[in-house]
This record gives structure tokens, C-alpha cells and sequence, in this order.
């Protein structure tokens, strides 16, 4: 099979030919059509996340079919179509996964990181990580969902009943989310660099009423926000942009440092928090709630040897949307 391969941070990724994976006890064998690209893959390759296990391949918003199944396997079957997000394991026994917490385990796999994952041809996965797919959706657009959408969700959950809430980094996630949050009911302010009018520009014309630079003021306040973009110096920003009892959530894996802030901009009981991961919960909960929306993802498509180019446009800030690799003509 065809994969794309990092050898070592912050290098390119190499196609190669490398032997068909075969399922394990629990695990069952895709054929990947197509497979989001994520800034958490940049993370990866950037070296920005520790410890990736290498050589690796990368990749956690894989949506394939199931060509074969390991032992103990009884769904998903054969044929099915089937999403596996960026947790691929999670142990069910500590602390965390006992308390409802899976998102927290201790022993956690992370699909792409510490397991292969699908900027490739093949993958194999456990079969209790695989999410069923809504049927209204094409395999490149129901990529981005698997994590931009996902996670996204999982912040917004945090966000309680919120009605006027900010979007900070106005990328993948964000355009998911923007969605949700205007069929909930609920007003978008999206923060972009200033000079990012395009960004601006889709925003409104997914629903947001607002649109403006990330570091001014918001045009009112706040009961919420949530910071996609890595760069912590948004969280001050966000502080003060969310009125008394707000609430800010960090949806990303990995942030640059945040600057110190005076107490004045947390107090009130502003609530600062991070989102990680998610639970399987999470993931069932958001494939039968984008139908209803519904979500309508924007992908920019790159074949599988182009995933080098697509990187290093999202590291740029030039993707519209989400990017997907296709792993089929089609």
C-alpha cells in the first residue's frame, strides 16, 4: 500500500510502499477513501507534539471501508463505511475511563501520533474507535467532521447555554461549528487576523453577524468564546472580549505560551478552560446531530501525494475550509 511518512519532526513526508497492515484481536482492517487534514497533524510533523511513535504515518480524520475484520470483531462488518477519529484506544479501567472520563485515559492510543493513521491506502483500527457515518454525506466531506467537528462540538458543549458567543481562528473547526451554533440559536462573533478579510468574509456568509481583527475589542460582550487558533496570546484576548460569568475554552491540542494577564480580566467568575480529546459519547452525539443542521463542510481535496502541499497551505492559513485527501478518483 501507498503511505505518506514521517520519518522525523519537521520534515517532509515521504510516499512509500509499505506491506498491508492485517487486523489484530479487536481491530479491523480499511481501505481509506478519504482522510482530513488537521492542524493537530501539523502539530505532529512540526514537532510541536512529543514523542510522536516514528517512523509514522499521520493522520486521525480517516473515513474507509471495512475490508476485513480481526478476531473477537462483531461490528462494525465488512462493507461498512466507517469514521475513526484521534483517539484510537482507551482502556476502560483507570481512574478517568471509570469516572466517564475516556477522553482523559491515562493508557490512551492516539491515532496518527502513537498508532498509524490515514495519509495512506490502508489502515488497521479497533473496531470499538470506529464511528458510524451519516449516510447523506461524501466521503471527503464527512472527513472534516471527524475532529474539526468534533472537537469543536465538545468545546461548545463547555460553553453552556451561551447565546452570544466567539469563534477565535476561523478555520476548519470554526466553520463547523459556526453552523451548529446559528441552528442552536445561539449569535457568532468570529475573530480572525486583522488582515484576514476572506476569513471574515466566510464567516458571514456562514451566519456569523460579526466579523473582525482577533487582538480589538468585541463589539459587545460575550457570554462565551472559543479559541481555535494556537496562539495563546488570544487568550487574554478572549478574557476580555467574555462579560461577567463567561466562559473561554482552548480547543486545541497545542498552544503557543500564553502571555501573563491581570486578575481583573478572570475575576467576575470568568471561567478559563482547555478542551482534550473526546468520548465516544461526543462522537455519536455529533453524527446524528450534523444531519439535522445540517453541516455543510467546505473541503479543499489533494490527492494522497500531495499531502505536503496541503500541510504546508493550512500551515500558511490558506485553506478555505478544510482540507481532505482522497484516496479514490471519485
Amino acid at each position: 500500500m501507498r503511505a505518506m511518512v514521517l520519518k522525523t519532526p519537521r520534515s517532509a513526508l515521504t510516499l512509500e510502499d509499505l506491506p498491508e497492515p492485517q487486523p489484530g484481536e479487536g481491530q479491523v482492517l480499511l481501505s481509506i477513501a478519504a482522510c482530513g487534514v488537521c492542524r493537530t497533524d501539523l502539530h505532529v510533523v512540526d514537532g510541536e507534539l512529543p514523542k510522536p511513535n516514528l517512523p509514522l504515518v499521520v493522520g486521525h480524520q480517516i473515513v474507509g471501508v471495512v475490508k476485513a475484520v480481526g478476531p473477537g470483531v462483531q461490528a462494525p462488518a465488512v462493507g461498512a463505511r466507517v469514521g475513526v477519529p484521534w483517539m484510537a484506544f482507551m482502556c476502560g479501567h483507570c481512574e478517568q475511563c471509570r469516572a466517564g472520563r475516556q477522553n482523559l485515559c491515562v493508557n490512551a492510543l492516539f491515532t496518527g501520533y502513537t498508532v498509524d493513521g490515514g495519509y495512506a491506502d490502508m489502515t488497521v483500527a479497533r473496531a470499538d474507535a470506529c464511528l458510524a457515518l451519516p449516510d447523506s454525506y461524501t466521503d471527503t466531506q464527512v472527513a472534516p467532521l471527524l475532529c474539526a467537528g468534533l472537537i469543536g462540538y465538545r468545546a461548545l458543549r463547555f460553553t453552556g447555554e451561551a447565546k452570544r458567543l466567539g469563534l477565535y481562528g476561523f478555520g476548519s473547526s470554526a466553520h463547523i461549528i459556526t453552523q451548529v451554533a446559528r441552528f442552536q440559536g445561539r449569535r457568532v462573533f468570529a475573530f480572525t487576523r486583522a488582515a484576514d478579510t476572506g476569513a471574515q468574509d466566510f464567516a458571514r456568509s456562514l451566519g456569523a453577524e460579526w466579523a473582525g481583527d482577533a487582538l480589538k475589542p468585541a463589539p459587545e460582550p460575550l457570554d462565551a468564546a472559543i479559541i481555535f487558533a494556537p496562539a495563546g496570546e488570544l487568550v487574554p484576548a478572549a478574557l476580555r472580549a467574555v462579560g461577567p460569568g463567561g466562559v473561554v475554552v482552548c480547543a486545541g491540542i497545542h498552544m503557543s505560551d500564553i502571555p501573563s494577564f491581570p486578575y481583573s480580566i478572570l475575576w467576575e467568575e470568568r471561567v478559563l478552560r482547555s478542551v482534550a480529546n473526546l468520548t465516544r459519547a461526543d462522537g455519536i452525539d455529533f453524527m446524528a446531530l450534523a444531519p439535522q443542521v445540517p453541516v455543510r463542510t467546505e473541503v479543499e481535496v489533494f490527492p494522497l501525494e500531495e499531502a505536503n502541499e496541503a500541510l504546508a497551505k493550512l500551515r500558511h492559513g490558506e485553506i478555505r475550509g478544510a482540507a481532505v485527501l482522497s484516496l479514490t478518483s471519485a
